[in-house]
């Protein structure tokens, strides 16, 4: 169950000045080759014992003060960022043998923010972040009942307000490695780092 890689290389000279322009231009590469879900990615966590825990998040948005997704707050990836605020982001584009790993720091987005990306959600999706006590333990039918009862309550067309218990955090990499797939397992590696406001950039053996 082993790939040859056979991809272009990544070379120091082909990178842009920062890692989120870096991720701007691979972004829009595993958008144009096909792969489904280009945002997914796998979000880290460790609880206040240091135990971790990962699951997949859809990225929402990006810019250069960091990479944005929602959830409960009372969920354990919520309830473990409270405790320990830093979180590793894990793109897995396999397809195209690459990968983005950013880590850092997170803190919750403001609420008007969490407001405005609420708005744009489909009706459906806004109720069951209601009606969802997500992590916790729950019979389907307990689900579907709540649910209901909040569909009844806001039919589709009406305003759905947030959930006070549900919103974005953002996390603010200060280390974010590129990684592309080479043949006969000598991978290019290129991580940011950021020191004192700047970035700079070391490849990392494969």
């Amino acid at each position: 169950m082993r790939k040859q890689y056979r991809a272009q290389g990544l070379a120091e000279a082909d990178l842009a000045a920062d890692p989120y322009t870096q991720f701007a231009h691979w972004f829009a590469d595993a958008v144009n080759g096909g792969i489904t879900e280009p945002n997914a990615m796998v979000v880290s966590t460790a609880d206040p014992d240091g135990r971790p825990s990962s699951r997949t998040v859809l990225l929402k948005s990006y810019d250069h003060r960091g990479f944005v997704f929602y959830t409960n707050y009372e969920s354990r990836k919520g309830r473990e960022l409270e405790a320990n605020p830093y979180a590793s982001l894990l793109f897995p584009w396999h397809p195209i043998a690459r990968q983005v790993i950013a880590c850092g720091p997170v803190e919750r987005v403001s609420r008007e923010e969490t407001e405005a990306y609420f708005r744009s959600r489909p009706h459906g999706s806004r109720l069951g972040a209601w009606a969802s006590a997500q992590s916790r333990r729950v019979a389907r039918e307990e689900l579907e009942r709540a649910y209901e009862e909040l569909a009844a309550r806001y039919p589709d067309g009406s305003d759905v307000p947030v959930p006070p218990h549900w919103g974005g955090f953002r996390v603010r990499a200060d280390r974010v490695e590129f990684w592309q797939g080479r043949e006969n397992r000598l991978h290019d590696r290129l991580r940011y780092e950021n020191g004192d406001g700047s970035w700079s950039v070391q490849r990392l053996a494969p």
